[in-house]
């Protein structure tokens, strides 16, 4: 008799085998029952997981489960196009129509091949009729001006390459697909390739609402500032939302490319030790931005009348000047005895005497009979680059044999260069650097643009031409229409309070400090100053290289005082922001440099000092209420020397700046001719550069405003004419730093962040060797508060006020 023992089902799911035993006995050949022995767990298949974790619909019988994919929408299709020849001659009527015209951009003959072959390739025979190459170039050129390309749109470019690849996997049908597979609007234009198992994102390069501030250099000029128009609450209502500080070394260098003339966003990574060519990389830099400003004035554009002439201004019949023209210097050889005008820089040389230099040579200077145009309204010193009209005179024993000079060592010209006239290459307004007209005020939100550099993002903030029309019309709405409403409403929200030195190992700079922020402080609700910008040196002398006298530790003492006396004043800490800018005396750099000049720009104070005055500031918005991470709490920023403020964009600039350099134009300025003494041309036909300069008089105001002239003219006050003199030598060098290496180091990898092109709207020139002033010069206005206390004068505070877009002036109280 034969027994089966049933064996007990399990049920298997997703095609996976029971771990059970399971025992078979049955007639076999021979009459043998046969067993199966499980199968060992080390000998068990692998990788029979289940596609699907949707249990069986029937357990108890084993039913075996289907993998059920997740549903996945289908691709879309893309339409077959038949690519044609396009030829570039076609193209080039709408391409000019979009790059020229509306752009402003210039294709080069390789650009135009590449874009007649992309569009008949995806296009094709629909380019014309269905207008698909219309909507492609508006797109690349779109996304060029966003990519900071430049004017000219070369063929060879990667920007172009990068464009068209990604043009080229977001097009259906010689269409630009929209949507959430494509190209999506709505969503900043970010391209999402669907075809990638990655999914990444690409950028086509076109302005997206929301950028980080990196981003914006790359989409040239979009602001990262997320804003609107018409802001609805209160945290956007308030002006102090739209103020940005930009550190020196955060801020985007940019180069001048003369033969695209345009400036160009530096891509390698800058170094505080770079190679020595870097150094003959700024001062090359420098020298093509203030040669490029001084051929766009009036005074030196040439025309065919003029260039006939001669090689420098002259006085036709009627008395009308024309036109100036700058000689290289290289091209002074073999011209002895001829008058010239020359654009370089002030330099010594190795022997002594003073020498001009430019990027084609150097030659020696002789102003003995030189006079400043005009007189007196500029300091000339080494390291500034100037102009000077002169005669070239060859050396004795050159010249008497009827040869022409040589070059000696390092481009130096034989003989030298007998200068009659100097004079600061003249400014250049904001507006024009921009290219922005119009009136301002009321309609400045309906303003037009035209030529300039109003595309490039110089900041980071966003450009002129981006984002200036809106931010425009949002600062109108906060700052101006409320005073436009009722004029004689105290000053509010738009205020900027400027402390010039404050010495915080003096308990007497404490006492003032207290003084003045008790003032704002007692302002109505909503009406207090949105920032406050406090400068060093925050100790008189160089604590840190001070060794046995408490270094470091005494140095953190003074500022753990400053946060006592912040304390006191919680209505400040939350409604305002706190600016703090050091000098040459504070840490950690003077700890080497002992108070002397530093390189710039300068870090700011370490935080390792300022750890108890932000614990001041987090406190102050915790008991407030505001210490939300977007909450709009009060806060305090220690920046870079200098530094800028942006406020609504581009529109407002104000740059922060701690040095003397007044006294350091007095010591290391050039002697020229006397004023009883007049300057003798050569020949009556020699003219000079009076042409070329405005007057003193004319181009600075002085606010409060001047008196009225009467037919006796009365003498200018001496700090009156020192802040002019002072204003007008550091904008018309457009740097903050015009000496040399020898007394006012400079990194030479961050010399953009020194430069002051274009124009700000405000500039905030901490000098305590110069009278307190507030100057405006150019549309520019500059201010110097001076020392909190003032000298002389015990228990006197002195800082300035500033309203956004207007005035500032100085203000004193007694403490």
């Amino acid at each position: 008799m034969i027994t089966v023992t049933s064996p007990r089902k399990t049920p298997q799911t997703g095609g996976q085998k029971s771990s059970e035993n399971t025992e078979r006995t049955g007639a076999g050949a021979g009459g043998n029952a046969r067993r199966t022995k499980p199968v060992a767990p080390f000998f068990a298949p692998k990788n029979l997981a289940p596609l699907s974790a949707i249990p069986s619909s029937s357990p108890a019988f084993a039913t075996p489960v289907h993998p059920i994919k997740p549903f996945q929408a289908p691709l879309p299709a893309k339409a077959a196009i038949l690519p044609i020849i396009l030829p570039p001659a076609t193209l080039r009527p709408l391409a000019f129509r979009t790059f020229t015209k509306k752009y402003s951009l210039t294709l080069t003959s390789t650009a135009l091949q590449e874009l007649a072959s992309f569009i008949g390739r995806h296009c094709g025979s629909g380019w014309r009729e269905e207008g698909l190459a219309e909507k492609v170039l508006e797109e690349v050129a779109r996304s060029w001006k966003n990519r900071n390309g430049g004017v000219i749109v070369e063929g060879n470019s990667p920007e172009l390459k990068d464009i068209l690849k990604t043009l080229e996997g977001n097009m259906s049908g010689g269409k630009i697909i929209s949507g959430p597979r494509g190209l999506s609007r709505q969503n900043s234009l970010m391209l999402e390739t669907s075809q990638e198992a990655d999914h990444t994102q690409t950028r086509l390069g076109l302005r997206p609402a929301v950028l980080s501030r990196d981003d914006s250099q790359s989409s040239l000029g979009m602001s990262g500032l997320d804003f609107s128009e018409q802001p609805d609450d209160e945290t956007a209502n308030d002006p102090r939302r739209w103020l940005h500080v930009i550190h020196a070394f955060d801020q985007p260098r940019y180069t001048y490319n003369v033969a695209k003339k345009h400036f160009e966003k530096e891509t390698t990574k800058p170094s505080l030790l770079p190679a020595a060519s870097h150094k003959t990389d700024a001062f090359r830099n420098r020298f093509n931005v203030i040669h490029q400003r001084l051929l766009r004035n009036e005074s030196f554009q040439t025309s065919a009348v003029a260039g006939a002439r001669g090689p420098s201004s002259r006085k036709n019949a009627s008395g009308v000047m024309q036109s100036h023209k700058i000689t290289p210097i290289s091209n002074l050889l073999g011209r002895h005895g001829t008058h010239h005008m020359l654009l370089g820089m002030l330099v010594i040389l190795p022997t002594g005497n003073l020498a001009i230099s430019d990027l084609t040579g150097s030659i020696a200077l002789d102003l003995s009979h030189a006079a400043a145009i005009p007189e007196d309204s500029a300091w000339f010193t080494p390291g500034m680059i100037v102009l000077i009209d002169g005669v070239y005179e060859e050396e004795e024993e050159v010249a008497g044999k009827g040869l022409s000079g040589s070059t000696g060592v390092g481009g130096t010209i034989g003989g030298r260069f007998q200068g009659f006239f100097i004079g600061q290459p003249p400014c250049e307004k904001r507006r024009a650097t921009l290219g922005v007209s119009g009136p301002d005020g009321v309609g400045a939100a309906d303003h037009t643009i035209g030529g300039g550099f109003g595309w490039i993002d110089f900041l980071g903030v966003g450009s002129e031409r981006a984002v200036g029309t809106r931010m425009r019309r949002l600062e109108h709405k906060l700052l101006r229409q409320p005073r436009l409403v009722d004029p004689d409403a105290p000053p509010g929200r738009g205020r900027v309070v400027i402390l010039g030195e404050l010495a915080l190992d003096q308990p007497r700079c404490l006492q003032a400090l207290k003084k003045i922020l008790g003032l704002y402080a007692s302002d109505p609700p909503g009406s207090a100053p949105m920032t406050f910008i406090l400068t060093g040196n925050f100790a008189a002398h160089a604590v840190m290289a001070r060794g046995g006298s408490g270094g470091s530790i005494e140095y953190k003492e003074f500022f753990d005082s400053l946060a006592s006396t912040l304390a006191d004043y919680p209505s400040l800490l939350t409604t305002a922001t706190f600016v703090f800018v050091p000098g040459d005396n504070d840490g950690w750099v003077s700890a080497f440099a002992g108070g002397a000049a530093v390189p710039l720009p300068r870090k700011p104070v370490p935080s390792l000092f300022t750890s108890r005055v932000r614990r001041v500031f987090t406190t102050a918005n915790t008991e407030a209420g505001l210490s939300g991470p977007d909450a709009n709490g009060g806060e305090a920023i220690w920046t870079t020397n200098p530094s800028r403020l942006t406020l609504f964009g581009a529109t407002q600039e104000i740059v922060l700046f701690r040095d003397d350099i007044s006294a350091r134009l007095r010591r290391a300025s050039v002697r020229l001719k006397s004023k009883t003494a007049q300057p003798q041309s050569p020949s009556d036909n020699d003219a000079t550069m009076s042409g070329a300069l405005p007057p003193a008089d004319d181009a600075m105001d002085l606010d409060p405003p001047r008196p009225n002239k009467t037919t006796t003219t009365p003498e200018v006050p001496y700090d009156v004419h020192a802040a002019r003199k002072l204003v007008k030598t550091l904008l018309d060098q457009g740097y903050l730093a015009p000496f040399r290496q020898a007394q006012r180091p400079v990194h030479w990898d961050y010399a953009g962040a020194l430069h002051i092109y274009p124009l700000p709207t405000a500039m905030v020139l901490v000098d305590t060797s110069a009278p307190p002033f507030c100057v405006t010069y150019e549309g520019c206005h500059v201010m110097n508060p001076g020392s909190v206390l003032v000298s002389g004068r015990k228990g006197v505070a002195r800082w300035v006020e500033y309203e956004v877009g207007r005035v500032g002036g100085v203000r004193e109280c007694t403490f």
